[in-house]
């Protein structure tokens, strides 16, 4: 890649150091990380959680690097070019689509963003492509594969750092995927990772607290979210749609945010509460799945999912939704989701006598969602048992709120680690409790080692009861200060039952 006046201009440049005309030098790669760098290799400096990548910049040029782009002056001994501008990652996500030439142009990309289902949904979206017979890869919280049928290649971030996002998109346009569904994370389009993106489809599942220590407020959350809908195709011949969910208090405003002025542009909403396009009816759950009647614009079909909860309800009527927005027959759409049979670590069934059941559940909602779910599953003479904790160095608001919900909807709850990160794992539990009004030494638990939480809780636990375990899901590590040991809620789990004596 060449880097030419007009690319130079469109990174809005606060000032150009060492001579920047760049003569007609071949540029062989771009990252933020120096330890990648190899010979003309541009260099990002990105402001990070725990690094600041301008501290790395003449270890970059030592590796090979040839252009650094930096938000600041740097300092005398850095002999290379360099340009400054206002946002290193805004620029890095240009500079990167540029790069891969632009793939998502020659993709069909659907974004699906929101608090939670955001994984759930990418993968039955995929499923009703494949069912209808189109190829399609995804991109996501488990990582990216080209296919139902390959293993995930894993990645960083719910959504990558753009450089890697840019890369795996072209790795699919050029091997002629023509769909791409892809979770965009609120962080994600706030830092700019998905800018030099274009996306056909974009979803918004639903809004609900989490990230505050990133977002602050609500509000800001919101818009963080809504920014999706800039990146949505200018070209009038492309069919565009957004698929919203009416039934969320945030998202129901999106239809009015739209703007006018996108041509060849649908809207298809759906819900259960509200008028919707697509909808459900006579819902009704069982341990082997639910049960619903879906309406939509293309006539009505009964539904018998081997999913469970009301959470997967809706994740279901938007994967249709989707499907329909891009013209598949109903009666695929139906097939697709009805042949699902779990997601990893998404209300994931470990064992049945006792029911244990793994599930990512991190926020106040998700852990609500989860519960009441399971709350549905409970035998006559059975109890529900929650383990779960809250991660370190995230939204300390949510602790009480998922002690409260937890106290609400369980009979028994044993409070534990889950990522304590860089904070001290007793002080979150004490967060958490703050929010429980009976500290009832028969109902709750605090047990700080995890591994212990799960199978006290299990070997506690009798035939007719259901244990969900929070918070980790598909997760096989625990992050204590910044190091990731191993760590597997279902190998656990599956290590506890081979214990119990009945």
């Amino acid at each position: 890649m060449k880097i030419e006046k007009s690319i130079i201009d469109s990174l809005e440049p606060i000032e150009l150091f060492n001579s920047v005309i760049l003569d007609n030098r071949n540029f062989t790669g771009i990252s933020q990380d120096s330890r990648k760098i190899l010979k003309d290799y541009i260099f990002v400096c990105i402001q990070g959680e725990h690094s600041n990548g301008h501290e790395f910049a003449k270890q970059a040029v030592e590796r090979g690097s040839s252009l650094i782009i930096s938000q600041k002056k740097l300092p005398k001994e850095i002999n290379c070019p360099y340009i400054v501008v206002k946002d290193t990652k805004l620029a890095m996500a240009r500079l990167s689509a540029l790069f891969y030439n632009y793939p998502s142009k020659e993709l069909d990309l659907i974004g699906v963003t929101g608090t939670n289902g955001k994984t759930t949904v990418t993968h039955l979206v995929e499923t009703v492509f494949e069912k209808a017979g189109m190829s399609c890869a995804l991109i996501g919280t488990l990582g990216s594969r080209f296919s139902s049928a390959d293993k995930y290649d894993s990645t960083d971030h719910t959504t990558p750092q753009a450089t890697e996002l840019q890369q795996n998109l072209r790795s699919f346009a050029d091997k002629n995927i023509k769909k791409v569904v892809m979770e965009v994370s609120s962080h994600s389009l706030e830092q700019h990772r998905v800018a030099g993106c274009e996306f056909s489809g974009v979803v918004f599942t639903n809004l609900t607290q989490d990230h505050l220590d990133f977002h602050i407020t609500m509000d800001n959350y919101f818009k963080a979210k809504t920014k999706l809908l800039n990146f949505i195709k200018k070209e009038p011949e492309k069919s565009k749609y957004a698929v919203i969910n009416v039934d969320d208090k945030y998202f129901k405003q999106l239809p009015d945010l739209i703007p006018a002025n996108i041509d060849n542009f649908k809207i298809l909403t759906y819900g259960i509460d509200n008028k919707a396009d697509i909808t459900a009816e006579n819902i009704k759950f069982s341990v082997d799945g639910a049960n619903f009647l879906c309406k939509t614009p293309l006539g009505n079909s009964k539904v018998k999912l081997q999913l469970t909860g009301m959470f997967n309800v809706y994740n279901v009527l938007t994967a249709i939704s989707v499907g329909i927005a891009e013209g598949i027959p109903l009666k695929t759409c139906i097939n697709a989701v009805e042949s699902v049979e779990a997601i990893p670590g998404r209300f994931e069934v470990v064992s049945r006598k006792p029911l244990v059941i793994v599930d990512y559940a991190h926020t106040p909602n998700g852990l609500e969602n989860v519960l009441q779910a399971a709350r549905e599953l409970v035998p006559p003479k059975g109890n529900l048992i929650c383990v779960f904790g809250c991660g370190g160095d995230r939204d300390v608001t949510k602790r009480p709120q998922m002690g409260k919900i937890a106290e609400d909807l369980c009979d028994k709850i044993v409070i534990t680690s889950d990522n304590p990160r860089t904070e001290d794992p007793q002080q979150i539990i004490t967060d958490i409790l703050t929010g429980i009004k009976e500290l009832n030494s028969k109902k709750i638990v605090v047990e700080a080692d995890r591994s212990i939480a799960i199978e006290e809780a299990i070997m506690n636990s009798h035939s007719e009861d259901v244990i969900i375990l929070a918070g980790k899901g598909h997760e096989d590590y625990q992050i204590i200060n910044h190091e990731k040991f191993h760590f597997d809620d279902k190998e656990e789990a599956k290590n506890a039952l081979k214990k119990i004596k009945r």
